[in-house]
């Protein structure tokens, strides 16, 4: 089983990179895809940059060109829902493109063709994905010493939406007109449903993992870019350990 893994940040993907044993490099589509040998698993792994397209142009050569049986997309978000902090772990249930409107020839967020407001991860995915992060929270004590002297004390894992869209939430305006059309959504980003999308047309499992490094509100970038630099390499990295671990037992 082949698994390809993406993020959209150097920053998420480096350490994830530096952890590939006996890696063969390839340069395709303005991409480096890095394919070897991951705690025992093998990977391609890629930054896919910011955005829906170049998700999913990056997605699609993992599948077509090196025919990976599954993706897992890692990274950050910032937090919408109330119940999130910085440092928690949001796995993708269901995953909107908050800004596809095509009204009025179809409902708003429906991708057209498609019949669809969202793209659904099937469950047996989810419980997976879980479990690694319930272990990852559990196991990791050296790494949850370091978060809780940044005072990320108890961080939490959600299960629920999540809304990608080609905008950065950073004002309450923006939080509140998404928590408005989208009440469940848990957190938003900017690659996660054109890349289930791009799964979907191809019959690909995918699963999509975030970490909150901001609350999508006036100091979102500073938030972000902090988190980012400090911890996201860690997160990724981390809970893909704890995922490879229960795959490679399945």
């Amino acid at each position: 089983m082949l698994l390809g893994i993406m993020g959209a940040m150097p920053e998420e993907m480096d350490k994830i990179i530096a952890a590939i044993n006996n890696k063969e490099i390839v340069e395709r589509g303005s991409r480096v895809y890095y394919r070897g040998d991951l705690y025992g698993q093998e990977v391609v792994a890629v930054f896919s940059r910011w955005g829906k397209v170049a998700a999913a142009t990056t997605a699609t050569n993992l599948i077509l060109d090196f025919n990976v049986d599954r993706i897992v997309f890692t990274g950050v978000a910032g937090g919408i829902s109330p119940l999130l902090n910085v440092g928690d772990i949001v796995i993708g249930q269901r995953l909107y493109q908050h800004d596809m409107d095509a009204r009025p020839l179809m409902r708003r967020f429906e991708i057209p063709l498609t019949g669809k407001t969202s793209f659904e991860i099937p469950q047996q995915n989810v419980d997976t994905m879980s479990q690694a992060v319930h272990n990852f929270l559990k196991n990791n004590k050296e790494f949850r010493k370091i978060l809780a002297e940044q005072d990320i004390t108890n961080p939490k894992m959600l299960i629920g939406d999540i809304a990608s869209g080609d905008l950065f939430i950073s004002s309450a305006n923006m939080k509140q007109a998404l928590i408005k059309n989208l009440p469940s959504v848990l957190c938003a980003e900017m690659e996660g449903a054109a890349v289930a999308q791009v799964c979907d047309d191809y019959g690909v499992p995918l699963i999509v993992v975030r970490v909150i490094s901001d609350s999508a509100d006036e100091e979102a970038h500073i938030s972000a870019i902090g988190f980012v630099n400090q911890h996201a390499g860690d997160y990724s990295l981390s809970i893909l350990k704890e995922y490879i671990t229960i795959i490679q037992n399945l």
